[in-house]
This record gives C-alpha cells, structure tokens and sequence, in this order.
C-alpha cells in the first residue's frame, strides 16, 4: 500500500479538468483488415532525398509510389494518372524505426517526478492496467509516432496480463495502420520461476499471425523474454529453447548495470545468436561479446536517452563506440516514453554529439560516429533488427513505401546546407510535414489526417485518470 502522507507533488490537475475516471469494461477485439485509409499514386516531387542505399543523398528528386510499392527514384519522372505531392524546399527520407518501445505505459509518460522514476511509477501501476487502458496507451504512442515520422514500431509489450490486453493492444495496432513488430511478453513482476504464458503466446500466434503477418501485411510478431535479471537462468534458459522451437522473434533485455548477465560468447554456443534475437542495451558487453554478435549477425537496440538515465556500467559513449568498432548492427530506441520522447530527431542528435572518442580511454583513436551513420541507425539499421531489412527502412525501389517529408523552410531548420546534417541536427517532429505509412497517407500538411486526434488524447487521459485514482498515494490526483 503507498502512503498518501508521503506523496505530495501532484500531476497538474488542470490537465485533466473536466475528465471523470471511467469504469473500464473490456470490449472484445476482433481481428480485421487495416481501416480505410486507401493508398494512393502519388508523384513526390523536386524533394532533397536521403535515400539510405547506395544512391546516397540526391540533392532533387522525384519518387513514385503506386500501390504502396516504391515504384521509382529519380528526377522529373513520368507519372500518368498520379498525384503529386510538391516537395520543393523538402527532405524525403524513409520514415523512421523504432526497435524497442513498452507502448502500453505510454498514458503514464507523466507519472513519474523527482525521486518518483521509472520503476517506481511502473511498479505501483502496472496491475491496475485493464485491457481498454492498454488500447488507449497503445493507440496514444501509435498515433504521437506517426506525427514524428516514425513509421515503424517494435512493441515491447512486457506486461501482457491476459488474453484481452493482447488483443486490445492488436486492436490499437490495426487501427493505426503504422508498421510493427509485436513482442508478447511476461506479466510485469511474476515470480521470477515461473514461465510466461506460451498458451496465449500461441493463441496470438494462431489467430493473428497464422500467415505470418497481419493486418494486410503490416504487423508481425515475436517474443520478448525477461532474461536473467528477472528470471532463474533455468527458466530464462526453457524459455529461449521453447520460443526458439516455434520460430519466433526474440528480444531481450541485457543489463544497463554491472554485473553482465547476458553472455554472447555462451549464446553463439548454444546456437541463440543470430538476426532473429534482438538484444537491447547491452553496457556491460565485453569486447569479445561484441564480436560473438557481429560474427552471428545479431542486432543491437541502443536506447540513447536510457542508456544514460539507467545505465550504471560506465559511459555509454564506450558501450556504443565498442559496438560500433566491431561492426554490430546498432540501431536506436526509446525504452519507455517516461524516459525518453518518442522523438528520433532528439535521439539522432543526442546520438550523434555522443558518438565521439576521448582521450585516456580505448576509443581514444576511433572515428567519429557520423551524420550519416546515426540515420541509418534510425532507419535501414532498425529495419533490418525487426527482419524488415528487405521491407522498408530505406528509399528503394521495389520496397513499401514508408516516407516522411521534413520542411527545409522552418525557421528551426532553414537555411539547409548539408541534408543530413540538417536532420539531424536541427530537425523536429514539428517540421514534419508528411508522413506515408505503406502507401498510406496519415500526415499531410502538418497535421494528421489518418486519426481522430482529440478522441485519441481524451480517451489516454481517461486511462490515466482511472489509473492514478486507483493507484492512490502519489499518483493520486489532485483533491483524492
């Protein structure tokens, strides 16, 4: 039980003026097709493109999506019976990964304060979330994506409590229309002896994803696993053997803190590396454990802000220069957006001024980490550590097409020189002007235009509401 003595700093009650704790009664979720946003032909025309393939940058370029396919790159195309979206004074890129996000906390990115953090706001919460609070939280951190330019997603949903929160949080992920991959996981604080549920990991598995993808194609599925600081290394060890047996994506969380718990030279011996384990943080790695994941091809999720806010195993600039010496796969994430923005511009650049050697140190004669580099990292790089290398992440033809369009003329950003410098070091969430998810528009114009934005936020802060109330002490609201 919280002590309400003890708790005296309150959420701005003005926040939540007018909002009346619900009663939340679970609805069923049914699987079905994307909404009906329709994908169009469009033309994206006169745009700087920053392809991330071997193209490179092209100062001016057109790009036709039909169907969406990328279809073509290059300047003034021919596009019969397309529309054309004017990118004159624009960057197009490909949209942005993200590799590892817990979405259905994202209605408690403010319950935390001073002394108050992460773990303490989660731990106090996250029995108290039903399955329509994991749908307001998950479609809330949806939608906030895609107004970014984050066109994909790897849910790490590690507090999947029954079977109804799963499918409330695929209800969330159909309606959003963004790409995704969903990790089903544990129940947040089970006894560390028990296994995770695989029965309802195989009733998702079978009803969502029996074609191996759902929701005409966007979302796929996986496993994340609690590893060996939250389970008995023998449970830990049955539960990698038992989702490795059924194909899955693996994720898992490796240490921000000494001791490693997480020993790649062990793993490549039992055969667990490889593209489909993706391991995140990972601080207190060892250079050999480095080269076990370069050799086996086994990506990184490097969670900037969180590597910094958590991690206790020294400087992540080292942790991530390491990495990067031995050619792992590193892209970038957000753990939870109470302890980092869901803002790939902020982590690219937060990335990008941290990447640098320093003296006294064995990154001393290492290269600087690199514009271009922190963008691929954002994108073709998370790409490739979801195993949607082949899907999108990049300009290319023939991929889907998942692009965003960044105004050069904003006053934060103008005057562009170097595209990807501009990017990374000056651009917003603000300055994104389009976002197309598949061919689908849901942002256009600066403003989004896929999603019922004021019912989105009033639900959230609904859930918020009912969960703080229920939660008491200092979480409680202001006159409880």
């Amino acid at each position: 039980m919280l002590d309400r003595r003890t708790f005296t700093r309150l959420l701005a009650a003005t926040a939540l003026a007018g909002v009346t704790a619900p009663a939340i009664v679970a609805p069923a979720f049914a699987q079905g097709a994307a909404p009906g946003t329709a994908r169009g032909t469009y033309v994206i025309r006169n745009g700087a493109v920053i392809t991330v393939d071997k193209a490179g940058v092209l100062p001016r370029a057109d790009i036709l999506v039909r169907d969406g396919r990328i279809e073509a790159v290059g300047p003034d195309l021919a596009a019969t019976g397309a529309e054309t979206i004017d990118a004159t004074d624009m960057i197009v890129m490909p949209g942005f990964v993200d590799t590892h996000y817990h979405m259905w906390s994202a209605v408690g990115r403010n319950f935390v304060g001073d002394g108050f953090g992460y773990f303490a706001a989660k731990n106090a919460t996250s029995k108290l979330f039903e399955p329509a609070d994991f749908y307001n939280s998950v479609m809330l951190g949806l939608v906030e994506l895609a107004n970014a330019g984050v066109t994909t997603v790897h849910n790490w949903s590690h507090n999947t409590r029954t079977a109804a929160h799963a499918d409330a949080e695929l209800r969330a992920h159909r309606e959003s229309m963004l790409r995704a991959l969903y990790s089903h996981g544990q129940v947040d604080q089970m006894p560390r002896n028990e296994l995770i549920d695989f029965a309802s990991i195989d009733r998702v598995q079978r009803d969502y994803f029996a074609k191996g993808a759902a929701f005409d194609g966007l979302v796929t599925y996986g496993v994340n696993l609690r590893g060996g600081s939250q389970s008995e290394e023998a449970v830990y060890h049955q539960e990698m053997e038992i989702a490795r047996k059924r194909g899955l994506w693996i994720a898992i969380h490796a240490g921000q803190t000494p001791p490693n718990r997480v020993f790649a030279e062990d793993y490549e011996k039992r055969g667990w590396l490889g593209p489909k384990l993706l391991i995140c943080h990972y601080l207190p790695a060892s250079d050999a454990d480095a080269q076990a994941m370069a050799r086996t091809g086994t990506p990184l999720s490097f969670a900037t802000h969180s590597e910094f806010r958590l991690g206790r195993a020294g400087d992540p600039r080292d942790a991530l220069l390491r990495m990067r010496r031995h050619n792992v796969l590193i892209s970038l994430s957000f753990d939870a957006n109470s302890i980092a923005p869901p803002n790939m511009f902020e982590t690219m650049r937060f990335t990008w001024n941290m990447g640098i050697p320093w003296r006294g140190t064995p990154t001393e004669k290492l290269p600087e980490v690199t514009f271009r580099e922190v963008i691929e990292m954002a994108t073709l790089n998370g790409a490739k550590a979801l195993g949607l290398g082949d899907v999108t992440g990049s300009i290319t033809v023939g991929k889907r097409a998942d692009i965003i369009l960044i105004r050069g003329n904003d006053i934060n950003i103008a005057p562009v020189a170097d595209i990807e410098a501009s990017v990374v070091q000056s651009a917003m969430p603000s300055n994104v002007d389009t976002v197309l998810v598949d061919g689908r528009i849901v942002k256009r114009g600066g403003r989004l235009v896929a999603y019922d934005v004021d019912k989105v936020v009033r639900e959230a802060k609904a859930s918020a509401l009912r969960i703080r109330t229920a939660a008491g002490g200092r979480l409680a609201p202001a006159g409880r």
